[in-house]
């Protein structure tokens, strides 16, 4: 993959997002799905949502592969987006969105495993971790991705009243 820009903070992940987002050549109502860990991926699915609100998709997140567990992100009005309890029918993604948490040693997914699963699917894969995870564990290797965000999260300062 090639280096196409490199930015700071939360908004240089969700800028470029979006921007994949609109030109993407998805139509409205076309599901976008994230693929992510229960809890640690979920409020950064949010906040990706929340980033691409006013396109007229409809966001879903699967708790790491299991599909039949998919629940819709939905605005929630002055709170944000929010998975919710309803789950879509039937799944059709026209873009794949997968967390770098999934790529995490301790979790029993691999990379493979989620080409399994997506592979079906006749859609653009998307890739957000930090920290170089994706490529600290090989998954380039194995999932095409159309685009792939990697932020770092150095240093991370912690203060304390002496």
């Amino acid at each position: 993959m090639e280096l196409v820009e490199s930015d700071k903070s939360l908004a240089g992940i969700l800028r470029p997002f979006k921007k994949f987002m609109v030109q993407s050549g998805i139509m409205d109502t076309d599901q976008v799905v994230f693929y992510g860990c229960p809890g640690t991926c979920t409020p950064f699915v949010e906040l990706l949502c929340y980033a691409a609100r006013d396109l007229p998709f409809t966001y879903v997140f699967v708790p790491r592969l299991d599909e039949e567990k998919a629940k819709i992100v939905r605005e929630v009005p002055h709170v944000g987006m929010q998975v919710t309890a309803d789950g879509p029918e039937p799944l059709d993604p026209k873009v794949v969105v997968i967390m770098g948490g999934l790529a995490m040693p301790n979790e029993p997914v691999s990379a493979e495993m989620v080409q399994g699963v997506i592979g079906g699917y006749d859609a653009k894969v998307v890739g957000i971790c930090f920290m170089d995870m994706f490529n600290r564990a090989g998954w380039p290797d194995t999932i095409d991705f159309d685009l792939m965000i990697n932020a770092q999260i150095d240093p991370v300062d912690v203060y304390k009243k002496a």
